[in-house]
């Protein structure tokens, strides 16, 4: 029996969690609705503090 990886992959890589990508709709929609918070607030934080899910979620709690 052969075994598989653990990773979640998509073409290849592993998928980062602890990243938001600003640039595909549905992440930022999720965001967006997770933090209550309208779709363009959520890309203006990734412009303005980077990509990094904890400091986008922090940015948005304010």
């Amino acid at each position: 029996m052969a075994k598989t990886a653990k990773k979640q992959t998509i073409r290849g890589r592993k998928q980062d969690r602890s990243r938001v990508a600003g640039g595909q709709e549905d992440e930022v929609q999720y965001e967006a609705r997770k933090s209550g918070r309208s779709a363009s607030a959520v890309k203006k934080a990734v412009r303005k503090v980077g990509n990094t899910r904890k400091k986008v979620e922090k940015r948005l709690g304010r």
